[in-house]
Formats: C-alpha cells, sequence, structure tokens
C-alpha cells in the first residue's frame, strides 16, 4: 500500500495519531527533503528506510515507487502539509489512479483552511489557487482571470515575492480586503487583515511562508461616462494606454471594455 500522509505546518503535535501509526508501520518513507523529515521523525522516535522524493525527481520516481509498493508499504510525505497540494504526490496519485492500484490519503493539518478561517471572509464558497506564476508578466494575468471571482482566493507566496505579488494584486484587483497570515501554528504566527493599500505601508516580517487570502469581487452600480472619463485623463497629458489602464482599475471595469471605448469615433 502507499499511504500519502500530511505532516504538521509547524507545531509537531498537529499530527494525527493515524499518521503516527502509519510511519511507524511502513517499510519505507519518502521525503521531499530528508534533512527536514527526518527532525520530525526523529521527535516521534521512528526509523525508517527513507527515499528522496520531490518535485525534481517525482515523475521519474513513478515506476521505481510502484514496483516498491508491490512487496513494501510506502508513505509519501511533504516537508508540512498536505502530499499532492502545491507540493509532490499528485503526479504518483494520478498515476495509480490510471493503473487502478489502490491507495490512501490520509486527512491532516493544511495552511490554506486555517488562513480562510482566520481571515473572517465568508467561508461559504472559497477558491484556492496555490502559488502564482513567478514571472511577472504570466502571474498579471493569472490575476486578471481572477478578479471577477465573487468569493475569497486563497493564495501561497514565498517571503522573498511577497511585496511583488502584493503590488501586482493591487494593480489588478485595486486596494481590496485581504487577510495575511504568516508562519501558521508556529511560535511568531502572525495575522495581517485590512486594504491591500494599508497592508503595503506597513513594515512587514518577511520570514516564513505566507498566505494570502483576498476577499471576493463585488461589482459596484455606478455609471460611468468612460469617453469622458478617457478625455480627462488624456488632457492632463496622459497617454491613452495609461488613461485606459487607470480609468479601468479606477472604476473597476475590464481594460478590453474600456479601450473597445476608445476606439469609438475614431
Amino acid at each position: 500500500m502507499i499511504y500519502f500522509c500530511p505532516t504538521p505546518i509547524g507545531n509537531l503535535e498537529d499530527i494525527t495519531l493515524r499518521t503516527l501509526n502509519v510511519l511507524k508501520s511502513v517499510d519505507i518513507i519518502c521525503c521531499e527533503d530528508t534533512r527536514n523529515s527526518i527532525k520530525l521523525l526523529n521527535n516521534f522516535d521512528i526509523k525508517k528506510r527513507l527515499i528522496a522524493y520531490h518535485k525534481f525527481n517525482e515523475r521519474q520516481k513513478v515506476d521505481e515507487l510502484i514496483e516498491l509498493s508491490e512487496k513494501n508499504d510506502i508513505a509519501i510525505i511533504s516537508d508540512a502539509g498536505m502530499p499532492g497540494i502545491s507540493d509532490p504526490g499528485f503526479i504518483l496519485m494520478k498515476e495509480l489512479i490510471d493503473r487502478d492500484i489502490k491507495f490512501e490519503v490520509l486527512p491532516g493539518s493544511t495552511a490554506s483552511i486555517l488562513a480562510l478561517l482566520y481571515s473572517g471572509f465568508s467561508t461559504d464558497h472559497f477558491f484556492f489557487y496555490g502559488f502564482l506564476d513567478s514571472k511577472r508578466s504570466k502571474r498579471l494575468k493569472e490575476l486578471e482571470d481572477l478578479k471577477e471571482l465573487k468569493f475569497p482566493i486563497i493564495f501561497y507566496e514565498a517571503p522573498h515575492r511577497i511585496l511583488e505579488t502584493l503590488e501586482d494584486m493591487r494593480e489588478v484587483f485595486g486596494s481590496r480586503e485581504i487577510s495575511i497570515s504568516r508562519e501558521l501554528t508556529k511560535m511568531f504566527e502572525e495575522h495581517i487583515r485590512g486594504s491591500i493599500d494599508e497592508i503595503l505601508e506597513m513594515d512587514l516580517t518577511l520570514k516564513g511562508e505566507f498566505v494570502i487570502v483576498v476577499d471576493g469581487y463585488e461589482a459596484e452600480e455606478v455609471e460611468v461616462n468612460i469617453k469622458a472619463e478617457l478625455e480627462k485623463k488624456v488632457a492632463t497629458g496622459m497617454k491613452m494606454s495609461q488613461a485606459i489602464k487607470e480609468v479601468a482599475k479606477e472604476f473597476g471595469l475590464k481594460k478590453n471594455d474600456v479601450y473597445k471605448v476608445s476606439l469609438e469615433d475614431e
């Protein structure tokens, strides 16, 4: 059997009894980073054969792990959280399904749900996105595609990119309400809530893993004379391309719709 076992995202006491029993009973444990996982395993006095299984080799390891599972019980763990969610595991799961091989996924802690609950936003419906693209052009396109979702969106982000991502969110979403959770379940756990503008003015601690929850889009019933607004901005010396961008952002409109209006009577 292959077991996909979630591990604590910070506090080691969050591991489940079932996960501990599985980790103690299997023959092999596949780790995203053996150096990190050994700390968890040592804490619970678990000594097993370890295999490195990470995003750089997970596709190549599929056949090997399936072959090993014919005579061994195997546990798949990541550095923190649920394997397969923004961590290695999904490729193997999909292959097991395609080959009609039984496997088990154990329940456990996940940063996305914790951050959503700490945000105070509606939990009736929500959208988990995970990590945005590291390239800004692609990241902006992703945000544009998500702009008009009417329910909270959950993102993961690394500390070295958090400020760039918030700037991009402000450009696409405007100064929408967001919640940022950092170092969940750890000693320096922190939750910051407010508008994107307000948070960008703060002195953020750029350490640890971040979860950003953006509140859903709410369309405002505002009548806008797009043509007149464009003319006002152009009259100040602004280029039409920039005027289109500014009007779209200011009134929460699609840039393509504003662009179409700019072409009228030309």
